[in-house]
């Protein structure tokens, strides 16, 4: 079972502070009855988990900072 390193991204947008976790994908399992997982980042609060957007390999940190904010924008600050 391959395990990559957790990628974190702390972010303070409108005089808040948010943490970001991106987490690697998971292939389907019919024998299981489960469907693919694609890798995406999630936004940590309150010991529950928001799926943001999916993972971008090589994306460079300030555009991901950007595209953060904007989900917090649409979805926290509506």
């Amino acid at each position: 079972m391959s395990r990559h390193a957790v990628h974190q991204h702390h972010i303070h947008h409108r005089g808040r502070a948010f943490h970001f976790v991106a987490y690697e994908g998971e292939p389907a399992n019919p024998a299981r009855g489960k469907t693919a997982i694609e890798p995406a980042w999630y936004l940590m609060a309150s010991g529950k988990r928001w799926e943001v957007m999916p993972t971008v390999a090589e994306q460079p940190e300030e555009e991901r900072a950007s595209q953060f904010q904007e989900w917090l924008d649409e979805n926290v600050f509506s």
